[in-house]
């Protein structure tokens, strides 16, 4: 069996198993089931909200409720992990999301649905929080990049399938069925891995987990997917929306004061002290907000303008994840070769050309020919992107904290599908009457009057040109990264991590600022440092006058 490496290099952690080849096609398989979960609702939901008669704003939320809450719970089941070992979470979170399946497809109204989303959700998020840093943990450095380049296949193939499937089931069997297709999936993905994967010792068992933090985060989460999505249904004055505002605007900053604090805290705000890693993780914000809602834009505007049943809408837009999965795994070849920053930079600027043209072309009268252009060119710049940067990510962190920084990275890439998912919705529905935005959920727009159609056309317009400047300042982001991020060291007992060696802990940035007005903090280079010395040795004399 590997071992695991002291200096923070990708290798195996304690929680890795035998073969590697079976820890990639196990934490691919859970990946999977999480993927495509989200991804065959895209095309599904037309079917469901007719079945059940729903509301625009009980349709959004079928969508909304998985993303919220896997965004929330995948920040948190992070740390779970580094404390309790990732096996045991991997597991768990398996068997529930294939419960929340069986339970969704017996679902018999749409609140109940949504409920059962959510349990989904939490089985979902447990699973995202590990799949990552299994693979870390088990590669060694030489063959990391190639792993996650798999693994971003898998992810891209899940959202290859996830439109077919949702599709083909939706039509031929059922809206049931869309669901219940992850059980037999789930139970043999259950004991594969507990054959698999090996117990392991939790890379942090002793520290307290810090609940202040998780009910702060998750409420802060929760409140700004509320406010942007039911900013268009309801207004954004309405109670709803202010509530979701004020809970965001609250629970923030209040959360980081608390990670400032905590001895243990949630999230390792060290984790943001290298510049290179914190704009990887804004580059990857920007780029998921930027692509997530193209696929379900497209679906619906497919089967809602342009009359397509559900299995067309989902072949038509399958082009996004094809490019996805083809590219993926060559920019995990060409990482050996190119910097982080050329690779990512190159991915987001094919993305962008992407979705400015399909801003341009979207109409009902558009050609297959474009439309396939315009979604290959999306895809393969996403592709492109997230092996390097997840690579960066992952490698510049020492095992004991790759749980953390995955849910972190996990964490902003799911808080960017649902701030694109909510956004965009809400910009198409935005000043529409209540029974077009009906109509948009359950796909039969189509039929009304031509001018309802020109305006719904304009708001789909609108929203993919928003997308499309997200995707332009993912670009800049990640073009004024710097060099690799550096190791992250590991921290003494109550004491922040530094990047490169020379930092102050949050906690004492947080209480120097308190005091003075102002922190301190080392940066790298000893011109730099310097510098820093000489300022603090200012401070301390005028504190001691």
């Amino acid at each position: 069996m590997l071992t695991s490496t002291s200096d923070g290099t990708a290798g195996t952690g304690s929680t890795s198993s035998g073969p590697l080849w079976q820890v990639q096609a196990v934490a691919g398989l859970g990946g999977f089931l999480a993927c495509v979960n989200t991804s065959t609702m895209d095309v599904a939901l037309p079917t469901v909200s007719r079945h059940f008669g729903a509301s625009a704003t009980a349709a959004s939320w079928i969508l909304l409720a998985y993303m919220l809450v896997t965004t929330t719970l995948v920040f948190v089941f992070g740390r779970v992990a580094d404390m309790i070992g990732r096996r045991r979470m991997f597991l768990a979170g398996l068997a529930l999301l294939t419960l929340g399946g069986l339970l969704c497809g017996l679902a018999p109204n749409v609140v109940a649905l949504i409920a059962f989303r959510c349990v989904q959700a939490v089985g979902a998020a447990a699973l995202l929080a590990n799949i990552t840093a299994l693979i870390t943990d088990a590669f060694p450095a030489a063959r990391l990049a190639t792993a996650l380049g798999i693994n971003a296949t898998i992810a891209a193939l899940a959202q290859v399938l996830g439109p077919a499937i949702g599709g083909a089931l939706a039509s031929g069997l059922g809206w049931r069925s869309v669901f219940w297709f992850n059980v037999p999936v789930g139970v043999i993905g259950l004991a594969w891995a507990r054959m698999c994967l090996r117990p392991g010792t939790a890379h942090a068992a002793d520290e307290s987990f810090d609940h202040l933090g998780a009910i702060l985060s998750t409420l802060g989460l929760g409140g700004l997917v509320l406010a942007i999505s039911e900013g268009g249904a309801l207004g954004w004055t309405s109670a709803p929306v202010l509530l979701g505002a004020g809970l965001f605007a609250v629970c923030t900053p209040a959360f980081l004061l608390v990670q400032a604090r905590r001895r243990h805290p949630l999230l390792d705000l060290s984790l943001f002290a290298d510049r290179a890693r914190c704009l990887a993780y804004l580059s990857l914000f920007l780029l998921a907000m930027a692509y997530f809602a193209v696929v379900l834009l497209m679906s619906l505007y497919l089967q809602a303008a342009v009359g397509m049943p559900a299995y067309r809408a989902g072949a038509h837009v399958l082009f996004v994840a094809l490019a996805m999965a083809i590219t993926a795994p060559v920019a995990g070849r060409l990482r050996s070769r190119f910097s982080t920053r050329a690779l990512s930079g190159a991915g987001l600027a094919l993305s962008a050309c992407g979705l400015f043209a399909l801003s341009a072309v979207v109409s009902p009268g558009m050609s297959g020919a474009a439309l396939a252009a315009c979604l290959l060119a999306v895809g393969a710049g996403v592709g492109l992107f997230m092996t390097p940067n997840t690579g960066s990510i992952m490698s510049s962190v020492r095992p004991d904290r790759r749980g953390i920084a995955n849910g972190v990275r996990q964490t902003v890439q799911n808080a960017g599908y649902a701030v694109s998912t909510a956004l965009s919705l809400a910009i198409v529905t935005t000043g529409l009457p209540d029974p077009v935005k009906r109509a948009a959920y359950a796909g039969t727009v189509h039929a009304l009057a031509p001018d309802t159609l020109r305006d719904l056309t304009a708001g789909y317009r609108c929203a993919l040109l928003v997308l499309a400047v997200a995707c332009t300042l993912g670009l800049i982001a990640s073009l004024t990264r710097g060099g690799e991020s550096a190791p992250v060291v590991e921290p003494a007992p109550g004491r922040g991590v530094a990047s490169g060696g020379a930092a102050f802990s949050f906690g004492e940035w947080s209480r120097r600022w308190h005091r003075r007005g102002f922190s301190a903090v080392v940066s790298r280079g000893q011109a730099r440092r310097r510098v820093w010395a000489y300022i603090r040795r200012g401070f301390r004399s005028r504190a001691g006058r």
